[in-house]
């Protein structure tokens, strides 16, 4: 009876192991887009020019809280533990929406516009590809317009963005990423401005 009560115990023992042998340990990260280093200016709820951040419309492969690759010309990868912490299109608006601030100086940058009297231009983008490439760089493209307070479109254009990133992993994709929406803000700015 005792040899049946060790076999058990064995075998119980054996099968524990097992399972903890076959368990991996998933560690999952979750990324923010890095913000902006440029000091945002404070402008009156009375300027006269307001600048509205609308829709950002994602490329439905990127609506997810995945980080995506192009792992060559035509296979695309989202990654299952490296994650964006928030929604993807709330972060680039929000991202947007400060850098904007900070080069419109004399603009009101607003997410949104209720409570406001002022007329305001709208900015829409939409974004198809955001994502890391298998040639190193992160890539930003898609389209952007701008529509003036009773919705005629003022200006419609394509952009795309790279940025090599300076290391391998997702952080450097990350911030590369950021990077991009930089160089798009700067883009938007010197257009906005010219209207």
């Amino acid at each position: 009876m005792l040899l049946t009560f060790f076999k058990s115990l064995l075998s119980a023992l054996l099968l524990l192991i097992l399972v903890a042998c076959a368990t991996k340990t998933v560690n999952t990260e979750r990324y923010n887009l890095p913000e902006t280093t440029q000091a945002t200016t404070q402008v009156s709820t009375n300027a006269e020019q307001v600048l509205v951040i609308g829709s950002i419309r994602l490329a439905e492969f990127l609506d997810s809280d995945r980080i995506v690759l192009q792992l060559d010309d035509i296979t695309l990868h989202q990654a299952r533990e490296n994650l964006w912490a928030e929604n993807l299109a709330q972060q680039i608006r929000r991202g947007l929406r400060n850098r904007l601030s900070s080069q419109l100086p004399d603009r009101l940058v607003v997410s949104d516009s209720r409570g406001l009297n002022q007329n305001a231009l709208t900015l829409q983008l939409e974004i198809e590809q955001f994502q890391g490439h298998f040639n190193g760089n992160a890539v930003t493209s898609g389209q952007w317009q701008l529509q003036d307070s009773q919705g005629k479109l003022l200006v419609i254009a394509p952009f795309n963005i790279e940025t090599t990133l300076a290391s391998d992993g997702y952080p450097a994709l990350v911030r590369a990423l950021g990077s991009n929406l930089d160089k798009l803000a700067e883009q938007l700015a010197s257009q906005i401005q010219q209207r």
